[in-house]
Formats: structure tokens, C-alpha cells, sequence
């Protein structure tokens, strides 16, 4: 592993990886409007949803991200177009949807490639089930940040991940999505992401760590970052949201009046935070949009030939 790391950054430009930073959306997130992030690996596909292997030629590789409740697992991955549009060929994948047609889309492929996972629910906007990694696309936007990556760092990765106990440590608080996305990243950015005080009072959130990798990138133009939007596919639920800091939702979603009655100092520190540490600015406007039918730029390894030209440095 220590050796992957090291290797120098011009063999970078073989592969990539993706942050995928995901919208909240529905009552989940508008309490919680932080929403979810996961991390897509070109070259890391899953044999199962639970143990991982270097992908052959074709294959788009998968999606890995850590979820509460899933049979007890830490992390699941998925194939990268199952995970946005629970289909595995982009033409399939409808242009406008309806409840009934995203359940008959995920049915499908969880009976057909979801082993080990059959008497997991499907889940729902209060409790939530396998439905959270098939077809996400369908209830909410989301924005990939693709960087590069080489054969090394990800072999030690899929030897690491496949290694160690797959056995559920999720916690809100501490060990959510992002600081397993923030642990992930750490494999290649090593010590970049780390959890802090200030701001958002020590909890690690998607948009938290999305501005961690984009100011690392523009210290260090070998990551190659290039930004993608996926859009939310129209038709089955309201838009999503924007993603927010901690102290932003507190300030938002009116979570700072009722402190006010017990001290208008606390109020003034969560403004503060969120003032000086936790907007999180990010360029998200008139990105390259990815459909189902045209995944190329993100699929291609960056550099190469055909993905000259279609992304956007951010």
C-alpha cells in the first residue's frame, strides 16, 4: 500500500475515481439536509455487493458507500449504472418516471444481481432500505467530482476493503457517509480529510468533504479534477436540494430559534460557524451533464483521447 502511494503522480492518467456528492431530498432531507456522498472507482467492480475484484474489459466499475441498516454491513457496492438508474444499459434507463416504474426497475434488478441481500427491505423515506444504492437518480441530483487514479493505489484498495471485517459502524454523528467517503479519499489523498472542531461542530458532512478535495486539487493539478452533474431524473419526486453545512441547516430549517431561549451566545457561534467555516463555496453552475446514455466522461479514463474535451477542470 505504501508503495501505491507513492508512485509518481504521471501514472495517474490511466484511470479514475468519482466523489459523488448526492442532493437531499424528500422529509428525511429536509430535517437532515446534508445528504449522502459515495465514491465510483472506473477499475473496481463488485463481484457481489459485498466483496470487490478488478473489472474486465466493459465493465463501467461500481459505486462503494457506507449505508445504516443494510444486513448489517458497512459498506455496499454497486454496479455504477444499476447505482443511478437501476437499469444496466444506459439506453434503458426512462426519461420521466413514475412511482410504480422506479419500484418495477428496482425490483428487477435487486431479485437479478443483489445476492445476499434478498430479506433486505426495500425501504422507504423513514425507514430505509437497499433502495438507497438502485436507481438514485430518481430522487435526487448529483454531482461527481472525477480524479485520477493508478492500477497500484486501486489494487491495494480492493485488497485492503476485501481484508477487513464488513460489519456495520455507522453512526450519525461520527461515522457517517462522508467520513467512510473522507476514509476512502484518505487512501489516495493521504491525511487530507480530517475531522475537525470547527466547523459543523466536529460532524463530517458531503459538502465538507467535496470542498476538501476540490481546494486539495487546485494545490495539486496531477488529481486532474474535473466536475460532472447528473441530473435527477424528472417525474417521480419534487427536485432535491442543495446540500448544506450542519450550521446552515441549523440556520435554514429554523434549528437556532429554540436555542435562542436557552442562550443567545450559542445562536452567535452556530452564525459564526457557519459564516466564517461552513458555506463551503463551490462552482456547481453549467457543469458538463452526464446522462444514462452518455456516461463516457466519466467512464473514460482522464487524459485519454475521447475524454479530451468533454469535462470541465474545476
Amino acid at each position: 500500500m505504501a508503495l501505491a502511494l507513492l508512485l509518481p503522480a504521471c501514472g495517474r492518467g490511466r484511470a479514475q475515481a468519482a466523489m459523488l456528492m448526492a442532493e437531499p431530498f424528500g422529509f428525511f432531507g429536509f430535517l437532515n439536509p446534508t445528504g449522502h456522498d459515495a465514491v465510483y472507482f472506473e477499475r473496481i467492480c463488485a463481484e457481489t455487493p459485498v466483496k470487490l475484484r478488478r473489472c474486465t474489459p466493459g465493465e463501467q466499475g461500481a459505486v462503494i458507500t457506507r449505508y445504516q441498516g443494510i444486513a448489517h454491513y458497512d459498506w455496499i457496492a454497486v454496479p455504477l449504472l444499476p447505482y443511478l438508474y437501476a437499469v444496466e444499459n444506459g439506453s434503458a434507463a426512462p426519461a420521466r418516471v413514475d412511482k410504480e416504474s422506479v419500484n418495477s426497475l428496482r425490483d428487477k434488478y435487486h431479485a437479478a444481481h443483489l445476492p445476499g441481500l434478498e430479506g433486505v427491505p426495500r425501504g422507504g423515506d423513514v425507514k430505509r432500505g437497499w433502495s438507497q444504492f438502485v436507481g438514485v437518480s430518481y430522487e435526487r441530483r448529483i454531482y461527481a467530482f472525477r480524479f485520477a487514479t493508478t492500477e497500484a493505489q486501486d489494487d491495494a484498495l480492493i485488497a485492503r476493503m476485501n481484508a477487513e471485517a464488513n460489519r456495520s459502524r455507522f453512526n450519525l454523528i461520527h461515522r457517517n457517509c462522508a467520513d467512510f467517503t473522507g476514509n476512502l479519499l484518505n487512501f489516495y489523498f493521504p491525511g487530507t480529510f480530517r475531522r475537525s472542531a470547527l466547523p459543523d461542530a466536529g460532524i463530517t458532512t458531503p459538502r465538507q468533504i467535496t470542498y476538501k478535495l476540490v481546494r486539495y486539487a487546485r494545490k495539486h493539478p496531477e488529481v486532474q479534477l474535473t466536475a460532472f452533474d447528473i441530473p435527477q431524473v424528472p417525474g417521480y419526486r419534487r427536485r432535491s436540494r442543495r446540500n448544506q453545512s450542519i450550521a446552515g441547516a441549523l440556520i435554514t430549517r429554523g434549528y437556532a430559534f429554540p436555542l435562542a431561549f436557552i442562550s443567545p451566545y450559542i445562536v452567535g457561534g452556530v452564525l459564526a460557524d457557519y459564516l466564517v467555516w461552513g458555506r463551503y463555496p463551490l462552482a456547481l453552475k453549467s457543469l458538463p451533464v452526464l446522462t444514462p446514455g452518455n456516461m463516457n466522461p466519466l467512464i473514460l479514463p482522464a487524459g485519454s483521447v475521447e475524454d479530451h474535451g468533454t469535462a470541465t477542470a474545476f
